[in-house]
């Protein structure tokens, strides 16, 4: 039991506090290349994608696994890209390094949200199969999505501008 809930609703918590981050970190990611005020959805983006590493951080582990060590990681940029944008509201060097944290904790989140994919939806499963999911589709799919995100970083980095 964690925070009172079996094993499977907890998942389904995680699960769904995890699709709330990605969803709000896209639309927030695209807002991002033409003016953009950081309001309520940046905050759902950030406060969502924490909550996803908590989360995590609560199911039962034996020792340090990859998903502990990219929690971990995300959890420091997340406190970067905060710092960035509510205590030194995006000025100077703090926009690039908001745009470097806050895209690349979307980033983790995504990639995530790939490896569960293949490893417990049957259909993906059996295209990727092994723990962690392997093989030539995977990668080509993990390729694509980390192309998609190199090119969509640059374009923010380069048009961001923060109202």
């Amino acid at each position: 039991m964690m925070l009172g809930l079996s094993l499977s609703a907890f998942t389904t918590l995680h699960v769904v506090i995890s699709l709330i981050a990605i969803v709000a970190g896209l639309v927030v990611m695209f807002g991002m290349l033409g003016p953009h005020k950081a309001g309520t959805l940046t905050g759902t983006f950030l406060l969502f994608t924490i909550l996803t590493s908590v989360t995590g951080f609560m199911f039962p582990f034996n020792g340090i696994t990859p998903g502990i060590m990219v929690g971990l990681l995300s959890m420091i940029l997340l406190a970067i890209a905060c710092i960035a944008l509510y205590a030194m509201h995006l000025s100077g060097a703090w926009r690039p390094i908001y745009v470097l944290t806050a895209l690349i904790s979307l980033y983790l989140n995504v990639f995530v949200l790939q490896v569960q994919s293949f490893s417990k939806i049957p259909p993906l499963h059996e295209l990727a199969p092994g723990d962690p999911p392997g093989g030539p589709v995977f990668a080509v799919v993990q390729g694509i999505v980390l192309l998609f995100f190199v090119v969509m970083i640059a374009r923010v980095w380069r048009r961001f501008k923060p109202l």
